[in-house]
């Protein structure tokens, strides 16, 4: 009689082993150490800043193979014109609905009405910190822009880590190696995945480090500000907060469905990246990492590869609903009168200062000058009402900007056919287990 021997169950990892369990824990820590030894944990901040350089490190090279590899080995330069441009209009189409979500969840909620504030009483020196990157918005409007857009030099833009710039330069190096083909390519092409692999690798190193830049992050923060720091303008606050999960479960929630997909599990697979980057309010904490687990999930190389570093510049969605909502409270608390003219100037004028914002230090501010700038009805002195909280918002405004990318990278997927749906439904439903960390 023939013996039927069970395969061997692999044991599950002690729950400390998981990288959300430990960025969990830290978080918790961070908040215990703010409030217990407030000037030891802002000291913790070097911590934060030192992960953040860590990833800083690796991302410019790693969206460079990946670009380059995805466009040479896609062999149809057609297909790459063609989801960039599908990008582009998806871009363009959710960032128009984030900026009216905005604006209509500000008169709804009305959380400037009551304030009363005098602009003459504000203290204009308040934004003397961001006055060195306003030239980096201001002057040249669309131009200006697109001529930034253009690298120095190709080592310049990898050095200064200008995502949208050496997206640029990984385009058109990856459309020539594309031409080029034969041996020569092929030799270039593989070189370029090997090395991808190795950084990776690198990425997932660092990674395990995540919880520490975490616990510096969060202590700083209780630390410094305190854990009754929102209440001057915690209503502003929470309606943004709500207004980013509207739209995430309703908005990107809706298109996930249209794609077969539920937002909820993706949010669930995409855990670890959220907790770090709503602890760190930085989405480039994460980037790597980010495209790894959407092609781990089933989007192909040659879509992540294009989709999420344009994203980072292009598809703010966050973003773009504080623009609006950020406007009109500033309006709302200085009692200021907006005509329904100037609300079409606010969404027309926030469609063009709210791509390119990444990669500038204080952007929130600095656009949120440059938008209410082109509105002269509203007090621009008024952005001393949002610096306080801008810390905090900023945490949601990141991972806002975070899923609405990963969701665009997902659609435009889809949409080219590009999205091995099989996959990302059984990968969702936890049937595969994706590390990051593993290289």
């Amino acid at each position: 009689m023939s013996t039927i021997t069970a395969a061997p169950v692999a044991e599950p990892k002690p729950l400390y082993t998981s990288l959300f369990v430990q960025v969990l824990a830290a978080l918790v820590l961070g908040v215990i150490l703010g409030m217990a030894v407030p000037d030891f944990a802002i000291g913790l901040k070097i911590l934060s800043d030192a992960f953040l350089k860590l990833i800083s490190m690796i991302v410019a090279p790693i969206v460079f193979c990946v670009v380059v590899h995805g466009i040479a080995g896609a062999g149809d330069l057609k297909k790459v014109g063609r989801v960039g441009v599908k990008a582009l209009v998806y871009f363009e189409i959710m960032t128009t609905v984030a900026l009216v979500v905005g604006l209509l969840l500000a008169y709804l909620f009305g959380p400037g009405h009551g304030m009363n504030i005098d602009p003459s009483t504000l203290d204009a020196k308040a934004l003397n910190t961001y006055a060195d990157n306003a030239h980096k918005l201001s002057g040249g409007g669309i131009g200006a822009f697109l001529m930034n857009v253009i690298p120095t030099t190709s080592f310049d833009a990898l050095s200064r880590n200008d995502v949208l710039q050496v997206l640029f330069f990984a385009v058109l190096f990856g459309v020539g190696l594309a031409l080029v083909g034969g041996e020569k390519g092929k030799l270039v092409t593989s070189m370029i995945d090997a090395a991808s692999t190795v950084l990776f690798r690198v990425m997932g190193l660092i990674v395990r480090v995540a919880p520490l830049g975490v616990l510096g992050a969060v202590a700083y923060t209780v630390g410094k500000y305190g854990v009754g720091s929102l209440k001057q303008l915690v209503s502003l606050v929470m309606l943004f907060y709500i207004s980013v999960g509207i739209f995430v479960l309703g908005v990107l929630g809706g298109v996930m469905a249209l794609a077969g997909l539920n937002i909820l599990k993706f949010l669930a697979y995409l855990r670890e990246e959220l907790t770090i980057v709503l602890a760190t309010a930085s989405s480039d904490a994460v980037l790597p990492q980010i495209m790894k687990k959407l092609e781990r999930m089933g989007v192909k190389d040659s879509v992540v590869g294009l989709v999420i570093p344009t994203g980072y510049s292009f598809n703010l969605d966050a973003f773009s609903i504080y623009l609006t909502l950020a406007v009109v409270f500033i309006a709302q608390a200085t009692n200021t009168p907006l005509s329904f003219g100037d609300l079409l100037l606010v969404l027309g004028v926030s469609l063009i200062t709210s791509k390119g914002a990444h990669g500038v230090p204080g952007s929130a501010i600095v656009i949120l000058a440059a938008t209410l700038n082109a509105v002269p009805s509203i007090p621009a002195i008024g952005l001393v009402l949002v610096l306080s909280v801008d810390w905090f918002i900023g945490m949601a405004r990141a991972l806002g900007n975070l899923v609405g990318n990963c969701v665009a990278t997902v659609v435009v997927a889809a949409w080219e056919g590009d999205l091995d749906r099989a996959k990302a439904a059984k990968v969702l439903e936890g049937g595969e287990l994706v590390d990051v960390t593993a290289g």
